[in-house]
């Protein structure tokens, strides 16, 4: 019963912190985020507030938030494995034109622009960090988080 909750807690934290990370690098490093970028952003906190959410369940809603946890880390997934196959293949492009303009007048990133404002290109490189592309390490992150998510929805209560 309590590992459930610590994992929770330990995804919603560390996703937290990986948001803090996005946002050095954006203001500090001037690594402006991409449409693709700011999806994953969205799906890190909706992982967060769902993990945390669930923590402060008794059982059966802590494997019900764990559930949601996981369909959410798969989606970030998902979208951070895209991004990852348009950095390996140059001559695509994340369709900047139609997914900006919807994503930049959504009101989460007209009220909190500093976190959720596409500015940047999805092909363009970073240096990347520990040898990975941030869109790497997202896909890493979220493939983790779907393997522990798992684990708690699917263990059995003793």
């Amino acid at each position: 019963m309590r590992a459930s909750r610590s994992v929770l807690l330990a995804v919603a934290i560390i996703s937290l912190l990986l948001l803090g990370e996005a946002l050095y690098l954006q203001h500090v490093k001037d690594m402006p985020p991409c449409p693709l970028c700011v999806l994953q952003r969205y799906a890190f906190l909706v992982l967060a507030i769902v993990c945390l959410v669930a923590a402060a369940r008794q059982e059966g809603g802590r494997r019900i938030g764990a559930g949601l946890g996981l369909l959410t880390a798969l989606i970030g997934a998902g979208i951070a494995g895209h991004h990852v196959w348009i950095l390996a293949h140059p001559g695509t492009s994340c369709g900047i034109d139609p997914l900006e303009t919807p994503l930049n007048t959504i009101p989460t990133a007209r009220l909190l622009p500093f976190l959720f404002q596409a500015d940047g290109l999805c092909t363009t490189e970073y240096p990347p960090i520990l040898g990975l592309s941030i869109p790497q390490w997202s896909f890493l992150w979220f493939a983790l988080f779907a393997v522990l998510l798992a684990f708690a929805t699917l263990r059995r209560a003793k």
